[in-house]
This record gives C-alpha cells, structure tokens and sequence, in this order.
C-alpha cells in the first residue's frame, strides 16, 4: 500500500500538500504523496487530471505554487542530477545512429563516453537492439525508437526514472512488448520508476502501486499497492487476480464519471 509510512531515509519522493496553478485554473490541489526508493509507481487518470503536470513538478519542469515537494529529502529546484526522463516523443537525433543516441547524456556532462559505451551496449542488448546498434534512427520502427530513448535515459544508472506515456502513440502489439521489456528493465536496475499513463490495463501490469487522480483540479483519489507476482508475463492479464485489479480501477472511474455505461 502507500508508502507514506515509510522510515525517511526510504522515502524518494515525498509531496505534502502540493498545489499548482496555472493563471485562475488549479491544476492540482493539496496533493500529498510518498514514493518509496524502487518502487514502480503509474499515475492513472483521464486526460486533464494533473499527472503530467506532477511528473513535471518531480522532474523540476515545473514548480509548486504552493505546499512542499522534495525529491532525496531536497526541495526541487531545477532537475534532479540523478534524474532519467523519457516522454511520449522520443526526441532522438536523427543525424545520429543508435549508439550515440544513448551515449548523449554522457556527452551532455562532459563525461568521456568510453566508460560509458558498454552499459549503453548492454543495455541495448537488454532490449533486443544489439543488432542495430549502428542504425539510424529512421531506420527503426515506433517501438525500437522508444527502445533507444529509454536506454538513453537509463545511461547514467539514474535513481529515478520519470515517464509521461512513452507508449502511447505505439500500436497495441508494440506497446505490450515494450511493458514487457520495461518490467524487466526495472528489475535488473531497481531504479524509481513514476510511470504516466491513461491505460488501466499498462498500470496494473507494469507497477508495483498505481496512484489515481480525478480530474481538475487533480487530486489523488486512489492509491492502491498492486500485489500481483514479481515476474510478470503477459499471462498474467487473464488472471482473476489481474482482473480485479482492473475492475476496481475501472469502478472508480465510473463513480468519477469519467467513464460511463
């Protein structure tokens, strides 16, 4: 369940009650939140609930206009230097081939990318891509582009890793394999995950908790640990255990009037 109980120095992430405003529009309101160090948390909710704008907030984007929000037990103020941040777009240099687009952030701290050039190769190699490790990016499907960016975020052994639907413009196939390579990428790294996403289905799946959020102004309604197996396949969409994970999301969704019979 929630981790808000957690001794301090097990705690990530930790928001008391945070707000946002943007002009007269109140974007989040008095949001309270604890993220445990490797916990795999999806924020779920219709479109215009605020997530995006708290993955922003955690990412130091963005800022408060009220409350307290801290990340390492810091007040934010500008991105976490421990920080990997992969988005809907996979923002790769398309004059660049596979290898140096996740090398970039190496580049981007001045690091020599030789001490850094085989756990991109390793990591590349997590995800299927060994063999194309000198493509170029438009030589890549959807799918293997989101491969590339989210080994580029994974670099530099980030203890936080921060995704705002990275899988949402992708073909349902795709996007199922791509939470299979995910989940298995979080259990060799055992980074933070916060995971943004619209789908009940991709959050059960992928978390290891899912936080809900009603919509403007956001707030959290929901929160709720997610006690299915470590070792996830695809399978374990068909359980019943699964199901009622799905049923109970979906129920509150309903009663939000987001969604309707």
């Amino acid at each position: 369940m929630p981790a808000n109980n957690q001794p301090a120095a097990d705690v990530q992430i930790r928001a008391a009650e945070m707000s946002r405003r943007f002009g007269h529009v109140l974007a989040l309101d008095r949001i309270d939140l604890s993220i445990t160090k490797g916990e795999f948390v999806s924020f779920l909710g219709p479109s215009g609930c605020g997530k995006s704008t708290m993955l922003r907030c955690i990412a130091g984007l963005d800022r408060p206009s009220s409350g307290a929000l801290e990340v390492g037990g810091v007040p934010i103020n500008g991105p976490p230097l421990d920080l990997g941040l992969a988005l809907q777009r996979d923002a790769l240099l398309e004059w660049a081939d596979v290898l140096d687009n996740v090398l970039l952030p190496a580049d981007f701290r001045g690091e020599p990318r030789q001490r850094y050039e085989r756990r991109a190769r390793d990591l590349l190699g997590m995800v299927g891509l060994t063999e194309f490790i000198h493509a170029y990016p438009h030589a890549l499907s959807g799918g293997m582009r989101q491969r590339v960016a989210i080994c580029r975020a994974l670099l530099m052994t980030p203890s936080l890793l921060l995704m705002d639907e990275p899988f949402g413009a992708l073909d349902a196939l795709t996007r199922d394999q791509l939470n299979v390579d995910l989940r298995k990428l979080w259990a060799a790294e055992r980074m933070t995950i916060v995971f943004v996403t619209h789908s009940i289905t991709e959050a059960v799946f992928l978390s290891s908790r899912v936080v809900v959020f009603r919509p403007r102004p956001g707030q959290i309604v929901d929160d709720v640990a997610i006690t299915l197996p470590e070792a996830r396949k695809l399978s374990v969409r068909e359980t019943p255990e699964f199901g009622a994970f799905t049923h109970h999301f979906r129920n509150r969704f309903e009663q939000m009037g987001v969604i309707h019979e």
